[in-house]
């Protein structure tokens, strides 16, 4: 098993190294693939490392020795690479700290309970293995941190591209939300497995090996595509509305907020909403307000910018349902400004409960 995790790992390391350079041109992604590259290279080392020195034949507590010295820097350095994705390659000095600092902990623990032993560091004894345990502890402790920090990054890139496109883009970030799930709970589980023996590490293992290479490679196809590009797009959007916000304290009176309604109001009338591609910035230039009057309005109306388009859109196509029985799915969606078929279809269901086909089987029997 540890042969073919060499083969897999050292493969993994070479696609990343392969990447085209104009695929990472920007300062983020060049910095995002180079942390990947050398997180996912360290756990191939441990690999190596353990394949060469038959650490499992000398014992359980030999190979976690090894497992907890390399696979906390790995775990750390992988989950700053999606941090610095996730906020445009701002990386905290806190987020530095807590992997360092929790891999320094476990060397240290190790460390000392072979001093206190007087014995050398791979002789396996009971003090040794009730400092990998504790050190196992610290590093549960750090990738609960990193999970928190995946979860609270990706909820605002959501927020941002929710309030800037005109149709739900968080399916951009799906592969970044199940990668933010499944590595801190990999690395919760590996304190626990890296001291079992048998099937169960086995099939741990198994596990473990899918997840890198759907981690590598859902990491490669997103910096290869123009969604970093869109992402970045609206976060600077964000970052905009909130500076304006910030000079223009007034933006959320009354007076303020009536001229936009007057504008929304003839805007809707005229049918305009109902073209694909529309992005916030385009539509307040169209009304005639500056893009924070619109992002505050939709605020006040308790609205993401995606959502209240796809609400006009919708209601549109409920219309034409009604009046125009014989058209069909793609040609509304069209009409209505969705992007294709497929998407309207699901986003009908979401507001009606029931597909468009359905919708207009229950008009008819009416």
């Amino acid at each position: 098993m540890q042969f073919t995790a060499i083969v897999l790992m050292s493969l993994l390391t070479l696609k990343l190294l392969m990447l085209p350079s104009k695929a990472v041109v920007s300062p983020v992604t060049r910095r995002a693939w180079w942390m990947m590259t050398v997180g996912i290279a360290l756990v191939g080392v441990q690999f190596v490392l353990q394949y060469i020195f038959n650490l499992r034949a000398m014992g359980v507590t030999q190979a976690v020795m090894l497992n907890l010295a390399l696979f906390i820097p790995a775990s750390w350095i992988l989950s700053l690479s999606l941090i610095c994705l996730q906020r445009r390659g701002t990386i905290t000095r806190r987020n530095y700290l807590v992997g360092l600092l929790t891999w320094l902990a476990a060397l240290c623990l190790m460390a000392f309970a072979s001093i206190t032993d007087g014995k050398p560091l791979l002789a396996g004894s009971e003090t040794m293995r009730r400092a990998e345990i504790a050190a196992s502890v610290v590093y549960v402790a750090m990738m609960a941190y990193y999970l928190w920090c995946h979860f609270k990054n990706i909820r605002y890139l959501i927020h941002a591209l929710k309030n800037y496109y005109d149709e739900d883009a968080d399916d951009l970030l799906q592969w970044m939300r199940f990668i933010a799930l499944i590595l801190p709970v990999l690395g919760l589980m590996v304190p626990v497995m890296i001291f079992a023996n048998g099937q169960g590490l086995f099939y741990f293992g198994l596990l473990m090996f899918c997840f890198i290479f759907f981690l590598v490679d859902s990491f490669c196809n997103y910096v290869v595509s123009t969604t970093p590009a869109k992402v970045r797009e609206a976060e600077e959007h964000e970052d905009e509305e909130e500076a304006a916000q910030e000079e223009d304290p007034h933006a959320n009176q009354y007076s303020p907020m009536h001229r936009v309604e007057q504008a929304v109001s003839q805007w809707v009338a005229d049918g305009k909403y109902l073209r694909s591609g529309l992005k916030l910035p385009t539509v307040a230039d169209e009304l005639g307000v500056p893009r924070y009057l619109l992002t505050a309005w939709l605020r006040s109306k308790g609205l993401k910018y995606a959502d209240w388009m796809t609400d006009l859109r919708i209601e549109e196509a409920i219309r034409i349902l009604n009046k125009h029985q014989g058209w069909s799915n793609e040609y509304i969606s069209q009409h209505c400004g969705f992007t294709d078929r497929t998407y309207f279809q699901r986003k009908f269901k979401e507001k009606t409960g029931l597909s468009p086909t359905d919708y207009q089987t229950q008009q008819t029997s009416l």
